[in-house]
């Protein structure tokens, strides 16, 4: 399965007006970051960056004077993320600028059943939030030290590390991995069998509970006393 995770920067929020000026993508197949990357800064003709959006993203008119238009990239884009998922962090922003973009050139929209909103997910699967892209990635224990600004690619490197967490970490496919021997897969000397073992994940996820509400927690539990639930379970230190 293959997927993209993508992120857009634009002279302001206003689809209708304001423009594109810069795409980044990550290719995934099957969950697993490829290597493969769009990156593409893109002029927005005479629609001028709004204040708000340089100080977001500090994209200058002056940088994306020498830049092509979308109508000169928008087949390379379109060949990039080919028949793959569009992925993106509130995706109704960015698709609602793809589809505005794709519709100045009479080409056709991107269909919704092929865009899938972290946004959403985050919403769902962390419902007291909150869920921004610096909030999960402090979550999830994801460095995001270097996002001074935000930046397309590297904002889709980020999200596609949130995303791989959200959808159960670099365990998917029920957690089970091919055994490997100097490249080989290991085999039941049996019946020929591929052996699949436990992955181990890379690096502990961060602590989710501060030390502050761990000592709330054991004050409320000394408040129940013995007959409370909870004292028959030991916080691990």
């Amino acid at each position: 399965m293959r997927e993209i995770i993508f992120d857009t920067e634009t002279t302001g929020l206003d689809n209708r007006t304001d423009r594109i000026i810069e795409i980044g993508g990550i290719e995934l197949f099957n969950h697993f970051p490829t290597g493969k990357t769009l990156h593409i800064y893109i002029s927005p003709g005479d629609q001028k960056v709004h204040p708000d959006a340089l100080a977001v993203h500090g994209i200058t008119d002056e940088f994306l004077k020498d830049k092509q238009p979308f109508a000169a990239v928008a087949q390379e884009i379109l060949d990039f993320f080919g028949e793959g998922k569009w992925i993106a962090h509130n995706a109704t922003f960015d698709m609602g600028f793809i589809n505005a973009e794709l519709a100045r050139l009479s080409l056709p929209p991107i269909s919704p059943e092929n865009v899938i909103d972290t946004l959403s997910m985050a919403r769902r699967k962390h419902p007291m939030g909150p869920n921004s892209l610096d909030a999960l990635c402090r979550r999830y224990g994801i460095d995001n030290s270097h996002r001074a600004k935000h930046g397309a690619l590297l904002d889709s490197e980020l999200l596609a590390e949130v995303y791989i967490e959200m959808i159960g970490g670099r365990q998917t496919a029920l957690g089970l991995g091919v055994s490997q021997n100097n490249g080989a897969s290991e085999r039941n000397d049996s019946d020929d069998d591929i052996v699949l073992v436990a992955l181990e994940r890379p690096r502990p996820l961060a602590p989710r509970l501060s030390e502050t509400e761990a000592e709330q927690h054991d004050a409320l539990i000394a408040k129940l006393g013995q007959k409370g639930i909870w004292a028959k379970y030991d916080r691990p230190n």
